[in-house]
């Protein structure tokens, strides 16, 4: 069967990994099947949502490769709400209720006081027509409530097997706010019998929800489609990410150096049992993970993980897609990129090395990350200079200047080897020095020690 599944994500905020996948398992299920993904804005809350956060969204989703066949936004329905809700109250199932939200919290907690779950006791539905009359004479207007059916609703979960939900637990859901306004419950259920969703994919925290859906598809007269509840991305704490969490943003993770992949390939793999590792492209990914391959349990974010995956794919680039372009053409772009690759995590540092590797001696040491030398230091450096000239240039010319100055100074271990980093890298850290120094060659190597040892 061809698949049609939906990302419905509300413009009232950045997406987060959290949203992406979501967003990745319904393209998946559509992917596999040559099926239709359909992206719909739920942006109803006039308030809340915002037209830079619809750009945003599409932007975010086009970066990650997720291109929807269709789009669609819940405004621009209101006419169709509006026939369900009218629907639903000529069939007595949607009432109208008048207390106000400190009515209700007091309502509830007696509830609670006598040991009694805080279900709505639908005193709007033995409201008579005088009643109602006067309460609205008081300037109150109504919300509307569904009236659930009594009993449980079971439905098959794709991802987490067999599921009951007890309507009897649960109050009354509101259906229209007291502005006229409709919540999720309802759009959304229209929105997937006019859109012949076949399968909605959504977080776990939706499976109470889903059984209060399942009845309402079937007030309309309409089959439920099929569910899938994944488990929620969290953060460290284990508390699941939100629109709050703007560092996890994919605006922000794309403009920090991510690759769309890494995002990808965590967003989907972690909390699934398959290990988390870089896949090649979306396809690859939809082959490898299916629904029920999604665990019951929390799929915890860790950041290391991600920049891990990143790296990973950064690493397996060609030179011609990871490396920048050199400050200094004679060098060869092939042999910077082999000498640096395993020492960056994103593309954008590669750049900063270009810049190390063509850089004069005096611009390297007067950047302000160039670390200084200590007067110990300075010695090493500064045999390292006077060795050089006698060195023999070649594949092991950095094995053999090392051997030179630990004759001359004692010096071994870090004592050696951390002093010329500095003054041939600009930095405590990076690429093995062997090849570094024949990439940036004898010329520019006799420059920078002489330099730095007169610093």
């Amino acid at each position: 069967m061809r698949e049609i599944v939906r990302f419905a994500p509300s413009p009232t905020g950045e997406l987060h990994l959290g949203n992406i996948r979501t967003a990745l398992y319904n393209y998946f299920l559509a992917l596999r099947t040559d099926g239709t993904f359909v992206l719909r804005y739920d942006d109803t809350d006039v308030e809340r949502s915002q037209e830079r956060f619809v750009a945003q969204i599409a932007a975010d989703l086009d970066w990650l490769g997720l291109v929807p066949a269709r789009v669609e936004r819940q405004s621009a329905r209101l006419a169709d709400y509006d026939a369900a809700a009218d629907r639903l109250r000529a069939a007595g199932l949607l009432y109208a209720c008048y207390e106000t939200p400190d009515e209700l919290e007091r309502k509830r907690s007696r509830q609670r006081a006598r040991g009694l779950p805080p279900v709505y006791d639908r005193a709007g539905l033995a409201l008579e027509p005088a009643e109602r009359a006067a309460l609205e004479a008081e300037g109150r207007r109504p919300h509307w409530r569904f009236k659930l059916p009594e009993g449980a609703r079971h439905f098959e979960d794709l991802c987490r097997g067999p599921q009951t939900v007890n309507l009897g637990a649960i109050s009354d859901p509101v259906l229209v706010r007291e502005d006229g306004s409709y919540l999720y419950t309802l759009t959304s259920v229209v929105d997937d019998i006019a859109l012949a969703i076949t399968t909605v994919v959504r977080g776990e925290d939706h499976i109470t929800n889903t059984g209060v859906q399942i009845a309402l598809f079937e007030a309309l007269g309409a089959p439920a489609p099929a569910f899938a509840h994944h488990n929620l991305l969290t953060r460290s704490d284990g508390e699941p990410l939100s629109k709050r969490d703007n560092p996890l943003s994919i605006r922000q993770l794309a403009a920090d150096g991510y690759e769309p992949m890494a995002i990808a390939s965590l967003a989907a793999l972690v909390g699934t049992s398959h290990p988390v590792a870089p896949a090649a492209d979306l396809a690859d990914l939809a082959s490898t993970v299916a629904l029920g391959d999604v665990s019951r349990g929390p799929a915890m974010f860790d950041p290391a993980e991600l920049r891990r995956l990143n790296a990973a794919i950064v690493h397996g680039l060609d030179a011609a897609d990871a490396a920048p372009t050199l400050a200094d053409p004679a060098m060869d772009q092939a042999m910077f990129w082999q000498t640096i690759r395993g020492n960056v995590a994103f593309r954008k540092e590669a750049a900063v090395w270009a810049w190390r590797a063509s850089a004069s001696a005096d611009a390297l040491l007067a950047d302000p990350d160039c670390p200084p030398l200590a007067d110990e230091e300075r010695a090493v450096v500064a045999a390292a200079a006077d060795a050089l000239e006698t060195v023999p240039w070649g594949e092991e010319a950095f094995a053999s200047l090392a051997k030179a100055v630990r004759a001359q100074t004692g010096a071994k271990g870090k004592a050696l080897f951390l002093p010329l980093r500095k003054a041939l890298t600009g930095a405590t850290a990076g690429p093995e020095l062997g090849p570094w120094l024949a990439l940036i060659g004898m010329d520019r190597a006799a420059e920078r020690l002489a330099a730095a040892a007169r610093r």
